[in-house]
């Protein structure tokens, strides 16, 4: 579910890359909130 949310996530920072630029800031929040989800669970030894 974790993993899924991360993808998602990074799918609309991609979209919002080539869209616009207003809400380019926010789409880049969710992007380092998907990394840092991702990280947080390879760490916690679950793996993906």
């Amino acid at each position: 579910m974790l993993y899924t949310i991360a993808v998602v996530l990074i799918i609309l920072w991609l979209i919002g890359m080539v869209s616009a630029y207003t809400i380019g800031g926010f789409i880049h929040v969710l992007l380092v909130i998907a990394v840092i989800m991702i990280l947080l669970r390879l760490i916690s030894g679950r793996g993906i």
